[in-house]
């Protein structure tokens, strides 16, 4: 689990983030016999609000798993977060809400989550080069957005995503 610091607030606005946990589900076939994952947070900075355009920040997961075999192909989940769903996300600053999203594509446009409520999985393919076992890595970018024209509270928000490597 990685989570970033919060930065105290300006009086101009407000510092978000969201931190990306790391959970690692028993192992599903032989080829893939260990991964790990490391994490950094969203940090989106300063919210500004009623901007008509959404705030945007991007994170990266590190995934490295010991593979047997030449292609391998893990999934990655994350969770809803505090929110219990996808659409939308929340953020919370004491019972202050703030909307944002994590999605897949730079574009905003696929939902990253477990496949469930309009959410989609990441697939990645590790391909060993070589014979025996080796450790092989992949890195995911996270994109996320906080949705445009909000007027909360000023404060630090915050939510907690657990990332899922399924192998």
């Amino acid at each position: 689990m990685n989570r970033r610091a919060m930065n105290p607030v300006s009086a101009r606005g407000m510092f978000i983030c969201v931190a990306l946990a790391a959970l690692l589900r028993p192992c599903a076939h032989a080829a893939v016999t260990t991964c790990t994952v490391t994490a950094t947070g969203v940090a989106f900075g300063t919210y500004t609000p009623l901007t008509p355009i959404a705030l945007t920040s991007t994170a990266t997961l590190s995934v490295t798993c010991t593979v047997t075999t030449h292609r391998n192909t893990i999934t990655i989940d994350l969770s809803t977060g505090a929110s219990n769903r996808f659409t939308p996300r929340t953020m919370t600053s004491g019972a202050n809400i703030l909307n944002y999203n994590l999605y897949l594509d730079a574009a905003d446009t696929q939902i990253w989550g477990d496949g469930t409520g309009g959410s989609v999985i990441d697939s990645i393919t590790l391909i060993r080069v070589g014979g025996g076992t080796k450790s092989v890595s992949a890195n995911a970018t996270v994109y996320g957005a906080v949705a445009a024209l909000q007027d909360p509270a000023p404060g630090s928000y915050t939510d907690t995503i657990t990332v899922s490597v399924n192998y």
